[in-house]
């Protein structure tokens, strides 16, 4: 079972990959563009990561503001699918 720690430090993850492309997640299920429980899938599938570290890197370089997520984001798909709700 996963712990709390590793639940939040992916949320968080996901949380900052979104924001990086204009997406409010929170807005998102408000909106129904995403129901909560695809959010707790997604957070799943962020935990199942084998790249956080290198996710987190990607995340503070400046020119990631730019770029799509990484190629083995799980939730890359989410991710262009809820960036183009946004747009």
């Amino acid at each position: 079972m996963t712990d709390q720690s590793t639940l939040r430090h992916h949320a968080a993850l996901m949380d900052r990959v979104a924001d990086r492309h204009g997406i409010d997640l929170e807005a998102a299920v408000l909106t129904g563009s995403m129901t909560f429980d695809e959010v707790s899938e997604a957070v799943l599938r962020c935990v199942a990561c084998a790249n956080p570290e290198d996710c987190a890197h990607w995340l503070d370089r400046e020119e990631a503001r730019a770029e799509a997520p990484p190629v083995y984001c799980r939730n890359r798909a989410l991710m262009t699918r809820l960036a183009g709700d946004s747009a």
